[in-house]
């Protein structure tokens, strides 16, 4: 009698092992493509990297919190919601550490491949939804760094540096100034802080 032949089990396909190990990849088997159906998706997800803007940004790893849902409609999926994240940075005027939550809302159209919104729109222009999946970290990427500041300031009456010293002036008296001298006569305000009395000076001559 033949040994039986041992049962193979197919490998995953390189789609569902790279769906798998992204955590903001969102399957859409269950919510199907009926129009009207309705999926809740409230996570908390970690940051990826380059979210950010030259003086703040998101921090890799930090927790990202969305509150959305996905609506099946016609041409494909409506994703709309709100989405909580920490941003950090400096001051763009004394340089100050500088903390905050952006609370942003989305609504995206994922078009379906061979839809009418995906043939009439650029390539750069829609998302799509592929293999019964979309990707919502570029669509979230895009609208977080969108919103970041590119002056971010740790208060809006944040006066700044002091330009002479490079102090912070908002930690500084209200009287806070420097001596301003004439360079034309630097040289002769040497001479006298060296001889106040300016006896050097009269022997000299």
């Amino acid at each position: 009698m033949p040994a039986p032949v041992p049962h193979r089990t197919s490998a995953p396909s390189s789609d569902a092992r790279r769906s798998s190990g992204n955590p903001w990849v969102v399957e859409l088997r269950e919510l199907g493509r009926r129009a009207g159906s309705m999926q809740p998706f409230e996570k908390t997800l970690p940051a990826p990297e380059g979210w950010r803007v030259e003086l703040i940004g998101v921090p890799v790893g930090a927790e990202v919190e969305l509150r959305l849902r996905l609506e099946s409609v016609m041409e494909g999926v409506l994703v709309s919601g709100e989405v909580d994240v920490p941003v950090v940075g400096s001051c763009a005027r004394c340089l100050e550490p500088v903390e905050d939550t952006l609370e942003l809302d989305v609504q995206e159209l994922f078009a379906y491949e061979g839809s009418t919104t995906e043939e009439t729109s650029e390539e750069d222009e829609v998302r799509l939804v592929e293999h019964d999946r979309i990707d919502l970290e570029p669509m979230i990427r895009d609208l977080v760094v969108l919103s970041l500041p590119l002056s971010p300031v740790c208060s809006d009456d944040c006066q700044g540096l002091c330009v002479d010293c490079g102090q912070r002036l908002d930690d500084l008296p209200p009287d806070h100034s420097h001596e301003l001298l004439d360079p034309r006569w630097a040289g002769l305000a040497g001479r006298f802080a060296s001889s106040p009395d300016g006896d050097e000076n009269t022997e000299e001559n």
